[in-house]
């Protein structure tokens, strides 16, 4: 692939991957970058005082809310984990909903998330979430605006998954999974000059309901930095096309198969490519994109000479414009002793109910 080949799509920002460096340790950049730090955690810290004297409220929505984010930006496996704890609990006949601000959409009303829903109306990972679980979604900038929709529509909700959100304080929660992969917690230094968006440990907000014993620590990476509960992501061994067919991955390196170009528009998209070529994948070009890129600009003719091979998360995009691109699922593997403490903190008295057949993964 040409230079200006390279150049008609748009590639992932070269300051973003040296920013992601820097994130990792307490070099020139991110020591340049730390007064700026300390200015973003006053304003952290003067927005959970103000929750905490009660001047911002936070609200209760009929049902128990279960957060799953992140303290540190971007890739941790805040989504995949989503779908396994909305998978464990609609297994166990809970009735569960799903809420999320649904970046990257171009819309800013409160929508629900549809079969037919585009990434463009609702967002990518909203999107993903509803087709990998079938439970409702609904997004909105506010999330308990998004919540109260959703029990709206659907009031025998038991419990709520917020996707993301763990900092906003609006939406009272009962229960919080953050993720870290193996990253951990960086070079410990706020935005910009590190990846934490508050302090870890962190000061709870009490009245938000964050409570020390309901939050659960989870793992997705190899080799984990403090105590946690833990995951192993692996690629499936299939992709899938457009079409919903399956293709062996194993065949795409048959003899006169079209050369492969990964891509990804996701916050690591190299993590993807490492994972594409463990798998024995001889990838003969990769193009690393922007998180939560739309495709509406993506240059197809370029590419035909390929066989594109994408992240579930672009999949509904690309597919657009290059229908016979594959999608590679992710698989989350947690161990079952998350799912028992997680039964647990919901509630008690469900444990014997909720307990049970662990192990299972998600895509």
């Amino acid at each position: 692939m040409s230079n200006s080949e390279r150049s008609a799509t748009v590639a992932q920002p070269a300051w973003q991957a040296t920013l992601l460096r820097a994130w990792s340790t307490r070099g020139a950049l991110a020591l340049l970058l730390w007064p700026l730090s300390q200015c973003y955690r006053g304003v952290v810290a003067l927005r959970r005082q103000l929750y905490g004297w009660g001047i911002l409220k936070s609200h209760r929505v009929g049902a128990r809310v279960l957060v799953v984010g992140n303290v540190i930006v971007g890739g941790a496996g805040k989504t995949p984990t989503v779908i396994a704890v909305v998978r464990h609990l609609h297994g166990h006949n809970m009735r569960v909903g799903v809420v999320s601000k649904g970046y990257g959409r171009a819309s800013q009303t409160c929508l629900q998330v549809l079969p037919d829903s585009t990434a463009s109306q609702v967002g990518d990972e909203p999107l993903l979430i509803q087709q990998a679980t079938q439970v409702p979604v609904f997004v909105a900038d506010n999330r308990v605006t998004a919540a109260e929709a959703l029990l709206a529509r659907h009031p025998d909700t038991e419990i709520i998954v917020c996707d993301d959100g763990l900092q906003h304080y609006a939406l009272y929660r009962d229960v919080e999974v953050c993720v870290f992969d193996d990253r951990g917690c960086g070079n410990h230094f706020l935005l910009p000059a590190g990846p934490l968006r508050e302090a870890w440990p962190r000061r709870a907000v009490a009245q938000a309901g964050q409570k020390k014993g309901q939050l659960l620590v989870l793992h997705t990476g190899n080799q984990p930095a403090f105590a946690g509960y833990h995951a192993q992501r692996s690629l499936a061994s299939t992709a899938k096309r457009a079409d919903g067919s399956a293709v062996a991955l194993s065949t795409l390196t048959d003899p006169g198969a079209p050369p492969l170009l990964a891509l990804a528009g996701i916050a690591q998209p190299e993590a993807f490519f490492g994972m594409l070529r463990d798998l024995g994948l001889p990838l003969h070009d990769t193009l690393a994109l922007p998180d939560h890129y739309d495709f509406d600009s993506f240059p197809r003719t370029i590419y035909e000479r390929y066989q594109l091979i994408c992240t579930e998360k672009d999949a509904s995009k690309l597919w657009r414009v290059a229908p016979n691109a594959l999608a590679v699922a992710l698989h989350l593997a947690i161990e079952p002793a998350f799912y028992s403490a997680l039964d647990q903190c919901i509630h008690p008295r469900m444990r014997t109910k909720l307990s049970s057949n662990h192990g299972h993964q998600t895509t």
